[in-house]
């Protein structure tokens, strides 16, 4: 059964393919763009700017430009990986991930540059995708120095406990290009983005911290974020003085500056579970999904995910049964070990089905868990019993944070590498 549901998640993978969907929700023809049906004539336009921003921000920018070619004339691709083979037309960044590098600073500033000055018979089209607030990043006020950037950076990454919509309002409110500012910076261009989201369902805006929609969130709400979270006090200085001078302006609000802007989501986290569950009941499995978990800690949700798997198989004898989830876990870090909120739910899971005809898969979609390796991991009623012939604490492993260290020795890490791609987590508990 791990084997099994190693191959369910590959699989679904590769069927989220970013050049795969792009060329199947994207054409052009005669020099008309289609996306999901919505016709765009690109002759009247005497220039067409490519900004692709995000860990995806090269693949798309790749098969876009071959689906466009030769009518781009120019653009920026800032992503967190080494420089691809070069594009033509299309300057290349490697900016910092999830820590900002004075390139993302400069990239930013390269990218606002190009939008200034557009007119009406200009099209800029964007690709966002995750990690695009660490990767292109620009402070809203010269009184921010770099060093306070990457303070307030590591603060929300590494120690705030904020979950990313809390993390993508304050960084919104305290950026030159996030919260809609390079939607506004390129008006009156007409603007279409395309996105990826690794962001909760209803949250487009929090792509990337939404440089290019108008944001929801107000100052308001940067002030109870920051006072929920105990945060203020722990803010660098020139961060701190600026909310109070009552300086920091409010992000981009609808209006005028967005009226010839429109908005495609290629890829969600609902995309990789409607995949991963159609290939489930392919095998005549039972399937109950469960989205209630997100931003829940690790072992609240592994033991709220076993409940409901093991009351879907009492009413279901003899049937193969088993709950979908997807979205992202809460996984403090409390030890120097490696690893992630994926493997460290795997590994809180192992210790509660031991013995049990019960399997479990969880991994991310951009192929990285924490600070390890790994995907993510899979998990049976074995696994414990494995770990004690090799001597494996796994107590021991859970508390210093070093899941990937143990369910490597058991060989029952998944390995990918990088997909260039990011729709979230997708777990899979199963029961026979």
């Amino acid at each position: 059964m791990k084997e099994t549901l190693r191959q369910l998640f590959l699989a679904t993978l590769d069927d989220l393919s970013l050049d795969r969907v792009m060329r199947e929700r994207i054409r052009v023809r005669d020099g008309v763009l289609d996306i999901d049906g919505d016709h765009t004539d690109l002759k009247p336009f005497k220039k067409i700017i490519l900004v692709g921003i995000g860990k995806a921000a090269w693949p798309m920018a790749r098969t876009l430009q071959e689906m466009l070619d030769p009518l781009v004339a120019s653009g920026v691709v800032v992503s967190s990986v080494p420089p691809p083979p070069s594009l033509r037309y299309l300057l290349y960044y490697q900016g910092g991930h999830p820590i900002p590098s004075q390139t993302s600073v400069h990239a930013a500033e390269v990218v606002l540059e190009l939008l200034s000055g557009l007119k009406q018979h200009h099209l800029v089209i964007y690709l966002l995708s995750g990690g695009g607030s660490a990767i292109l990043e620009k402070p809203i006020d010269p009184s921010i120095s770099f060093d306070d950037l990457r303070a307030f950076y590591e603060l929300l990454v590494n120690q705030s406990g904020a979950n990313i919509v809390d993390m993508n309002i304050l960084r919104k409110h305290f950026s030159a290009v996030k919260g809609g500012r390079l939607g506004e910076a390129a008006y009156p261009a007409r603007q279409i983005t395309l996105y990826v989201s690794d962001v909760p369902a209803g949250q487009a805006s929090t792509v990337a911290s939404g440089p290019t929609m108008p944001d929801e969130f107000t100052l308001e709400h940067c002030r109870r974020v920051l006072e929920r979270l105990s945060l203020f006090d722990h803010l660098p200085a020139s961060y701190r003085d600026l909310f109070e001078s009552g300086a920091l302006p409010e992000t981009a609000k609808p209006g005028e500056h967005f009226r010839r802007s429109s908005y495609y989501a290629l890829l969600a986290n609902e995309h990789g579970l409607e995949r991963l569950e159609s290939a489930a009941w392919a095998r005549r499995w039972i399937v109950e999904r469960d989205l209630s978990i997100d931003d829940r800690p690790v072992i609240e949700a592994a033991e709220h995910l076993l409940r409901r798997l093991r009351a879907l198989r009492s009413r279901h004898p003899g049937r193969t049964v088993a709950i979908l989830t997807g979205g992202e876990l809460s996984s403090p870090v409390t030890g120097s070990g490696q690893g992630g909120r994926n493997q460290a739910f795997v590994l809180a899971c192992a210790q509660r089905i031991e013995g049990e005809n019960i399997a479990v898969i969880s991994a991310g979609t951009d192929g990285i868990d924490g600070n390890s390796p790994a995907a993510g991991a899979v998990a049976d009623g074995q696994t414990l019993p494995r770990a004690r012939e090799m001597d494996l604490d796994h107590e021991a492993y859970y508390r210093n944070s070093d899941s990937y260290g143990f369910l490597s020795r058991l060989g029952d890490t998944l390995i990918t590498n990088a997909t260039g791609n990011n729709v979230r987590d997708l777990r899979l508990l199963v029961a026979w």
